[in-house]
């Protein structure tokens, strides 16, 4: 039995599933592969290398550290960028709470990112590299529009994998998952609508296309997305972790009392569902 971590993205509300994946470790609830967006799955590398807690400090210290993230950033000529990505992708993971690469190497299953290409509009599933102590393919996967410039790899321009598969459960199948454990940032009864932000993003990048396409057709993806997903469930091929109403934050949070406000109820959200999770993957 192969079983799937799928982790949705959403920056901050994030949070709220670093608190499901540490507890998850407390009761030795393992993914045999694991598979998110954007901030999904830049938390979820600390799930595969079983340090619980990691997020926790990251996001109750030094998310409000002025060295995160910042409109100075943005306006920065040499960054432009509103998240402060040296900061963030390497002086925290290799200096000021350390990851543990070696764990994170030894690993055995797939740990994969979800990119979306901005030329071609697609999305592209690229292992999370066990050796680049910068995290390239974390920083692409985390790239929001707007926020962000294009993340150069390999000559290829990519921006936030959420843009075009914002729960990848069905690549989790494709890539031989019998069962997956979806944690979701938003309620059950969220649907995404239109919006100002995604028309101007749209219109941001009119030069590329398809990548504006998938823009636009956003929230009718994602909301296909969780109606094929209540029907896998149904099924019983997956199981479900989402807060019971909004977490009532921004992308941008960065207060530490709200941040662990978050947390500790997703702690507490996999405790309620705990027995009935052991039973889904015991069968």
């Amino acid at each position: 039995m192969k079983i799937g971590l799928i982790v949705e993205g959403g920056a901050a509300r994030t949070y709220y599933s670093c608190g499901v994946m540490d507890e998850m470790l407390k009761e030795n609830i393992y993914a045999d592969y694991v598979i998110g967006t954007s901030a999904g799955i830049s938390n979820a590398v600390s799930y595969v290398s079983k340090q619980i807690g990691r997020n926790y400090i990251i996001g109750t210290k030094y998310l409000n550290d002025k060295r995160y993230m910042g409109t100075k950033y943005l306006l920065n000529p040499k960054k432009r960028c509103y998240f402060n990505l040296d900061f963030i992708m390497d002086e925290i993971p290799n200096k000021l709470v350390p990851f543990d690469y070696d764990t994170f190497a030894k690993f055995k299953g797939d740990v994969i990112a979800t990119l979306t290409n901005i030329n071609t509009g697609k999305t592209e599933y690229v292992p999370v590299s066990r050796y680049d102590r910068k995290f390239e393919i974390l920083r692409a996967t985390c790239a929001l529009p707007l926020l962000f410039q294009p993340i150069i790899i390999n000559g290829n321009e990519y921006l936030d994998g959420g843009i075009t598969d914002s729960i990848p459960f069905k690549h989790a199948f494709d890539d031989g998952c019998d069962k997956c454990i979806v944690i979701l940032t938003q309620a059950r009864d969220y649907r995404k609508k239109a919006d100002k932000t995604l028309e101007f993003s749209a219109k941001r990048y009119r030069k590329k296309p398809e990548f504006a396409k998938a823009l636009l057709n956003r929230p009718q993806m994602y909301n296909k997305q969780l109606e094929d997903i209540k029907m896998l469930e149904e099924q019983g091929l997956i199981y479900v972790i989402a807060p019971n109403q909004s977490l009532g934050i921004g992308r941008t949070e960065s207060n530490p009392e709200i941040i662990e406000k978050i947390y500790k109820q997703g702690e507490s959200d996999l405790r309620k569902h705990l027995d009935k999770l052991r039973k889904f993957i015991e069968n």
